[in-house]
């Protein structure tokens, strides 16, 4: 069950132009392109008149043409030319979906239009500062459903073990961290310190430590599926995990992971690393991406075994450990926002 109400992630901006690209999000078909002016339409990927996906049409000035028979519909979903018939009868129509281009993503309203709010989209100022936070874009197709993902995110013991040669390093590290978790005004955050231990490889790869070192990561979630992610390091008793301003000439990364379901057992997974280290260096950013691409191809790994014995066991009779605290609180807040969405609907269907 999805929530509907509520901004998703459909692509990264630069991805979205003249051809068009079909993406399932909420089990819905949708087809998104990039007018040549410049605008992003976001439509059921079904043309009104043989059920042809639009995906395999063509963008022209006007919108897009389907390759069947030619119909035209523009942004807004509004049939404007029928090859051969001047009468568009007002029902050569179909869905459109609310977007927005802002920090580099497309977002899209998957509920009721009248209700969509652009305000309501997190800020990422980073995606926006190249300077101070040059960084990469990735993009992978899960088959796991979104929440599994997100799990992986929120529980950040398991980098020890699956991320050992990259971002991860000594499990105990991980298992011993001082572990701090609390709702935010939209979602959860969970932060960890790892005070005096060795640095991960990438982290050595990217700035010459000393010796030990003080490790630092913060997750906020932000719901329905949206990961800011803060990570670094700095030399051992410098007093960078009690002051921020502590922490400038270490390790610091900034990773954005936006989760948006595709079906129930697949999700679309957007991505970014920016580097904060050193942010004058390309090679530095294009090294932490790839050590970042690299571990998340193993949790990737891990998620969709998980998803598919899942499928044959089910969940109910997993076990909850102390490490599970902000995913657990994760889960209760898209429960809690389903519950409502669903009250909503059926007050509205009985009024």
């Amino acid at each position: 069950m999805f929530i509907r109400n509520i901004w998703y992630i459909a692509g990264w901006a630069k991805d979205i132009g003249t051809t068009p690209i079909a993406r399932r999000i909420c089990n819905e078909p949708i087809v998104l392109f990039r007018t040549p002016k410049g605008q992003v339409g976001a439509l059921i990927d079904r043309c009104c008149h043989r059920g042809v996906p639009l995906s395999l049409g063509t963008v022209i000035e006007a919108g897009i043409e389907c390759g069947y028979h030619g119909l035209v519909m523009d942004c807004s979903g509004t049939c404007v030319h029928i090859p051969g018939q001047k009468n568009i009868p007002a029902s050569t129509k179909i869905r459109s979906y609310p977007v927005v281009e802002k920090d580099e993503l497309i977002w899209i309203w998957m509920g009721d239009p009248k209700l969509a709010d652009p305000s309501q989209i997190l800020d990422y100022p980073v995606h926006n500062d190249y300077k101070n936070w040059p960084h990469k874009h990735g993009f992978y197709r899960i088959k796991g459903n979104y929440q599994l993902l997100v799990d992986n995110l929120m529980d950040l013991t398991h980098l020890g073990y699956v991320h050992k040669t990259t971002i991860g390093g000594d499990p105990n590290t991980h298992v011993s961290a001082q572990m701090e978790t609390r709702e935010t005004s939209r979602g959860v955050k969970v932060i960890r310190h790892m005070p005096n231990c060795l640095p991960p490889p990438t982290y050595r790869k990217g700035v010459p430590f000393a010796g030990h070192v003080d490790r630092w990561q913060e997750f906020e979630f932000v719901p329905p599926a949206t990961v800011l992610q803060w990570s670094g390091a700095a030399d051992a008793g410098k007093g960078a995990l009690t002051d921020e301003n502590q922490r400038d000439g270490g390790f610091s990364i900034r990773v954005f992971h936006g989760v948006t379901p595709e079906t129930e057992s697949t999700c679309l997974y957007f991505w970014s690393t920016a580097n904060g280290y050193r942010q004058d260096d390309p090679q530095a950013t294009e090294d932490l991406y790839n050590d970042v691409s690299t571990a998340f191809r193993e949790d990737q790994v891990m998620i969709e075994a998980q998803q598919k014995m899942l499928e044959e066991t089910g969940e109910a009779d997993l076990v909850s450990i102390i490490h599970d605290r902000g995913r657990i609180q994760m889960r209760r807040i898209v429960d809690r926002l389903i519950e409502h969405e669903n009250l909503q609907e059926s007050a509205a269907a009985s009024a």
